[in-house]
C-alpha cells in the first residue's frame, strides 16, 4: 500500500462547513479523499511519545464532550491542543476515507522518560481498554463508551505501532514483548508493529511488520531507491511509515524533493513482497505555527494547497492492489532514473501505469520495455502525465499553489 498518515504535527483541521459531517474541513478532506488512502496512522510519531511522559497523548482524555477535554501541551512541536481532533475522531476519520486504522500507542517511553518493564502493566491496561474502546461490542465497558458517543458498530483496528522511534531505549524491548503478549492474547488477529529496522538484519522478536522510517537530502533518498532489495523475503514485513526528502534542499517543499521520494517509491513498488505499506510524513501543517518543514499539504483558515510531495503521491494512488511488473530502461542516462510498471483492473478495464523519473539535468532520450503483461497495449488510448516546473527547486504557495504542476 502506498498512502498517508495523519502525522500529527501543528495540526488544526476543524470547521463549521464539512464533508463528512464529523467536523473535517471540506477542502482538506477532499484533498485526502484523492489520493485514494488504504490506511491511516494516528495520532502520529513523536506526539506520542512526548518530550516528557506527562505531555504524551493521552486517548482516555482525548474522548467525550469536547467542551469536557482538558487537552495538553505537545512539547515536541510546542503548542497547545484541546484533543478536539482525539482518538475517537482519528477512528471515524479511517472510517470515512475508507483507511484501514492504524493506532500508534505510547508504550511508556518519551524522549526523555521511561517507565520500567516491571511498572508498566498500567500502560498495557490502558491499551487494551483503548482496543475495547474500538473493537468492542456495545455492551462492553469501553465499547459502551463509544456507543454512547454515537458509534455502536465497532472500528475494525487491526494493526497497533507499540510506541515510534524507540528501538534502542533501555526499556522498550521489555515493555514491548508486554504489550505484545497482552494484545496478542485478547486480539489474536492484530496486526503488531515493532519500532526496530528489520530491513538489514532480523528482530531478535516477535512482530507483523516493522517501521522503516527515513528523512534525509534528495540525492540520498534517490540512491535508497534500492533500500528492500536484499532485504530477507521471510519474517515481518517493512511498514515505511515516514519517509521524506527534508534540510538542505527541501525547502517548503521542493520539487527536487518530490523527485527522490517518487524514485524512493519506485523501489518500494519493486519490494512490494516485503513492503506492505508506506506513508509520507508529515501530512499536515497549519502555515500559522509551523516548526517542521516539509509537509505534503499546507492550510491556514481559509486557504491550502499541495506540496510537490503531495501531489507526487497521486502518481502512486493506484499502487494497492496493483500487480508490478519487471521494468528495463536503455539509456546513456540510466544512473540518474529510476522507474517501476504496474497494472491495475478498474470498472473491468485493464490499465498499465509506468513511471519514470528523471532525477538529473539533463533531457534524456530512452528506451523503456515491460514484460509479464497479460494483454496488448492500446498506445492510441494512452496519456503521459508530467510533474514539473521550470526549476528544481521551485515550491507551491498561497500566492501560486500551481506552480510545480501537472501536465497533461
Amino acid at each position: 500500500d502506498i498512502s498517508v498518515p495523519l502525522h500529527h504535527k501543528n495540526t488544526s483541521v476543524e470547521p463549521s462547513v464539512t464533508l463528512t459531517g464529523h467536523g473535517f474541513r471540506t477542502e482538506l478532506i477532499s484533498m485526502l479523499l484523492d489520493l485514494k488512502p488504504r490506511f491511516l496512522r494516528f495520532p502520529g510519531g513523536c506526539f506520542v511519545e512526548g518530550e516528557w511522559l506527562r505531555n504524551a497523548f493521552r486517548w482516555r482524555e482525548s474522548i467525550g464532550p469536547w467542551e469536557e477535554r482538558p487537552g495538553h501541551f505537545g512539547d515536541v512541536w510546542h503548542y497547545w491542543t484541546d484533543d478536539g481532533l482525539g482518538y475517537y475522531e482519528f477512528l471515524q476519520l479511517s472510517e470515512d476515507l475508507g483507511a484501514a486504522p492504524i493506532w500508534v500507542f505510547n508504550n511508556g517511553i518519551s524522549h526523555n522518560d521511561e517507565v520500567s518493564t516491571a511498572a508498566i502493566a498500567p500502560f498495557v491496561k490502558d491499551v487494551l481498554d483503548s482496543l475495547e474502546f474500538a473493537r468492542g461490542s456495545a455492551n462492553s465497558t469501553w465499547g459502551s463508551v463509544r456507543a454512547a458517543m454515537g458509534h455502536p458498530e465497532p472500528f475494525p483496528v487491526k494493526y497497533v505501532a507499540i510506541g515510534n522511534e524507540d528501538c534502542g531505549k533501555k526499556y522498550y524491548l521489555g515493555n514491548y514483548l508486554k504489550f505484545y503478549n497482552a494484545i496478542r492474547e485478547s486480539y489474536p488477529d492484530i496486526q503488531m508493529i515493532s519500532n526496530c529496522d528489520g530491513s538489514s538484519k532480523p528482530l531478535d522478536h516477535p512482530a507483523d511488520l516493522y517501521d522503516f522510517h527515513v528523512y534525509t537530502d534528495s540525492k540520498t533518498l534517490f540512491n535508497m531507491k534500492g533500500t528492500f532489495d536484499k532485504t530477507s523475503r521471510t519474517g515481518p514485513k517493512a511498514f515505511v511509515s515516514e519517509y521524506a526528502v527534508w534540510r538542505t534542499d527541501a525547502g517548503r517543499g521542493s520539487l527536487l524533493g518530490s523527485l527522490a521520494e517518487a524514485a524512493f517509491l519506485t523501489g518500494l513498488e519493486k519490494n512490494s513482497d516485503i513492503v506492505q505499506m508506506a506513508s509520507y510524513a508529515p501530512l499536515f501543517v497549519n502555515d500559522n505555527d509551523q516548526t517542521w518543514n516539509p509537509d505534503a499539504i499546507v492550510f491556514n483558515s481559509w486557504q491550502q494547497y499541495g506540496t510537490p510531495s503531495y501531489w507526487m503521491q497521486k502518481f502512486f494512488r493506484e499502487s494497492s492492489g496493483a500487480m508490478i511488473h519487471p521494468i528495463t530502461i536503455s539509456s546513456s542516462y540510466s544512473g540518474s532514473l529510476a522507474a517501476s510498471a504496474i497494472t491495475w483492473q478498474d470498472s473491468g478495464n485493464s490499465f498499465l501505469k509506468v513511471k519514470i523519473v528523471n532525477f538529473g539535468s539533463d533531457t534524456v532520450s530512452l528506451t523503456i520495455s515491460v514484460s509479464g503483461l497479460q494483454a496488448s497495449i492500446n498506445a492510441l488510448g494512452s496519456n503521459a502525465t508530467v510533474l514539473t516546473s521550470s526549476n528544481v527547486k521551485d515550491e507551491n504557495s498561497f500566492s501560486n499553489p500551481n506552480k510545480v504542476v501537472y501536465h497533461f
